[in-house]
C-alpha cells in the first residue's frame, strides 16, 4: 500500500520492529560471565502490565516487573516469572539490578544511576 494512502497509526507502528532483541551478559564480582538476557523493546501497554503487577506507582516496583516481564533467554522462553521481583529486590545486590533494568529502558553502557534519573 503506498504510504500516502496508509493511516497515521498504521505508518507509524509498522515503522519499529518490536521482536529485535538487545543481548545484556550479566558478570559475577570477579568478572565472570553468568547469565546472558535478552530484551524486546517496551511498549506502554508493557509498562501498564508491570504497573498492575505491581500493585504500586513505585519506579523500583514498576521496573523491576518490567525486568521480569521482559527477560528472556537465548531460545526466547521467559527468564523471569512475576513472583521473582521480590527475590530479585531481595537477593540481588542493588547495583546488578539497576544495570540490568538501566539496560531494559535502553540506558545501558555507561549511564549512571543518578544520569538516568536526571531523563
Amino acid at each position: 500500500m503506498p504510504v500516502h494512502n496508509q493511516r497515521p497509526v498504521d505508518l507509524l507502528t509498522g515503522a519499529f520492529d518490536l521482536n529485535q532483541r538487545r543481548k545484556f551478559v550479566v558478570s559475577n564480582d570477579a568478572g565472570e560471565p553468568v547469565l546472558s538476557l535478552y530484551f524486546k523493546p517496551i511498549t506502554r501497554a508493557d509498562r501498564n502490565k508491570a504497573t498492575t503487577l505491581a500493585g504500586s506507582d513505585a519506579a523500583l516496583e514498576i521496573s523491576t516487573q518490567l525486568l521480569c516481564q521482559k527477560a528472556e533467554l537465548e531460545d526466547g522462553t521467559m527468564a523471569f516469572a512475576a513472583a521473582d521481583a521480590a527475590k530479585l529486590q531481595r537477593e540481588l545486590p542493588e547495583r546488578v539490578l539497576n544495570e540490568l533494568e538501566l539496560f531494559l529502558f535502553g540506558l545501558g553502557g555507561n549511564t549512571s544511576l543518578d544520569e538516568a534519573k536526571k531523563d
